[in-house]
């Protein structure tokens, strides 16, 4: 590991040199690159040069621990490498975890897609609760919710609802939500109270921050059209919809959601960003074979992450086997248990693989 770290740091201190260029600085784009690379390294090395001090306190103290002194001066040297051990062990730990990319992205801002999947209009239903349900968490979190899109469906469920969450930790906690959840429930329009299994699948962007990459305006298409949705007579007026089709992927993003084209615009640049982004890191973690197999679950949007069970009050989340029996909880935004066992085990595995 330190081996590592060691490598890790020189190519930080290269690249502190590059950014210092007047040609690299001259070069938007490879400046842009080269700054979310140190951005990347940033926490590792200088935990690993706290790490480097506080080892360096122990070596001195421990030389002068050798030479006579008074019992007072004893004890207050021992107690100080007591606690200067805890904190290196402590290091240590945060080291293999900032090594290992679990906190590389914690402090990020998400975006997170919300689709009804089969079960018709339970499945939307189900949808909704689940929006919900990030809702309140957010709300207990103390982060900030902003709607981005949404579709609903006749029933009164989401046909889908995409949202931005920020906030300290939100990906964090919320990474691992993505995959597909499943309800069992008797749904309100069952008349024989038969029991129906229905489900809705979540995908955890992270939002792209400048250095991340750059969305060339050429590569782009872009449509405008008169919103479907509510909004009375001004609504129908203008052509304020938006649809944006990233041309070298084909990935498309339509907001409708805003009276105003521009900001319908903004949202749809910004879920486009969270895609890309989306799928440059999964590119990536598909290289690093050793990495996904640290991972919890695949990340696959097609994984059966969670089941909801009505009947039993119970919540399974089948990656680590964990079960709550406390669903209505869950369901009104307490989802920190489930988070810490999934973060806990997410550190576990890393330290196995690592």
């Amino acid at each position: 590991m330190f081996e590592q770290l060691q490598k890790l740091e020189q190519r930080y201190k290269e690249l502190e040199q590059l950014l210092a260029s007047a040609d690299i600085i001259s070069d938007k784009e490879r400046y842009q690159k080269l700054a979310k690379e140190l951005s990347d390294l940033k926490e590792c090395v200088l935990l690993f040069r706290e790490y480097k001090r506080i080892a360096k306190e122990m070596e001195d103290l421990t030389a002068v621990l050798k030479e006579k002194h008074d019992k007072e001066f004893v004890d207050l040297a021992k107690k100080e490498l007591q606690d200067l051990e805890a904190r290196k062990t402590q290091l240590e730990e945060n080291l293999r975890v900032a090594l290992a990319g679990e906190d590389r992205d914690s402090a990020r801002d998400v975006i997170v897609e919300i689709r009804q999947g089969t079960g018709g209009d339970e499945a939307g239903l189900f949808a909704a609760d689940l929006y919900r349900m990030y809702v309140k968490y957010a709300a207990h979190k103390g982060w900030t919710v902003e709607s981005m899109s949404s579709s609903s469906n006749e029933a009164g469920g989401l046909k889908e609802v995409i949202f931005s969450v920020k906030g300290k930790e939100a990906y964090r906690r919320l990474k691992f939500e993505s995959g597909v959840h499943r309800v069992q429930r008797v749904p309100v329009t069952e008349s024989s109270g038969r029991i129906h299994t229905s489900t809705a699948t979540v995908a955890v962007l992270v939002e792209p921050e400048k250095t991340d990459f750059i969305i060339d305006t050429k590569d782009l298409k872009i449509d405008t059209y008169r919103s479907s949705g509510p909004g009375g007579q001004h609504m129908q007026k203008t052509d304020s919809a938006v649809r944006i089709t990233h041309i070298p992927t084909g990935v498309v993003v339509a907001c409708q959601d805003e009276r105003s084209q521009l900001k319908n615009k903004l949202k749809a640049m910004r879920i486009l960003g969270a895609r890309l982004l989306d799928m440059k890191k999964e590119q990536e973690s598909r290289r690093l074979s050793q990495a996904r197999k640290s991972q919890i679950g695949t990340g696959d949007r097609s994984e059966k992450i969670r089941t909801y069970n009505f009947p039993d009050r119970r919540v399974t989340d089948h990656r680590i086997n964990f079960t709550l029996h406390r669903l209505e909880a869950v369901l009104e935004g307490d989802l920190d248990e489930l988070s810490d066992a999934l973060i806990r085990a997410q550190r576990e595995k890393v330290q196995e693989f690592g």
